[in-house]
């Protein structure tokens, strides 16, 4: 993935509109996480369905389509509004963080509910400290 976000920087640099402050590295950082967390969720969710746990497997894709969305909107240079992208990760929080919820409840007899709870807590993190670098961030006109 670094080389893929290297290229994708570099092309944004030259005709986005970045925001201003933004750190080009914590936002890698946080895009890894994220696609680690829809990753996991995904994974989760197949493996909860065949084994009856409905309601974890229902959290698992609703998180999955959320980390997807963030991701697409970060990715959306022209596209950031400060607002909305700070109420879009406030959105991604919670929803990692129900879902973390969920699948604590099964992770010693699961072990895809344990890996999955993980990378929900770490895309938390990553949406946090993501979120703390914004706080001045303004669109670049």
């Amino acid at each position: 993935m670094n080389m893929t976000m290297d290229m994708m920087k570099g092309a944004m640099s030259s005709s986005g509109k970045p925001m201003e402050g933004m750190d080009p590295a914590m936002m890698q950082e946080c895009l890894e996480a994220l696609s680690a967390c829809m990753q996991a969720c995904i994974m989760c969710a197949d493996a909860d369905a065949g084994e009856g746990m409905g309601r974890c497997a229902g959290m698992c894709a609703n998180c999955a389509d959320v980390c997807d969305t963030m991701m697409r909107m970060m990715l959306r240079m022209n596209g950031w509004d400060v607002q909305v992208m700070t109420s879009m990760m406030q959105t991604t929080i919670m929803m990692c963080r129900a879902c973390s919820a969920e699948c604590a409840m099964h992770a010693e007899m699961s072990e895809h509910c344990r890996m999955c709870a993980m990378a929900c807590d770490q895309a938390v993190m990553a949406m946090e400290k993501m979120m703390g670098s914004m706080s001045g961030a303004m669109p670049v006109a």
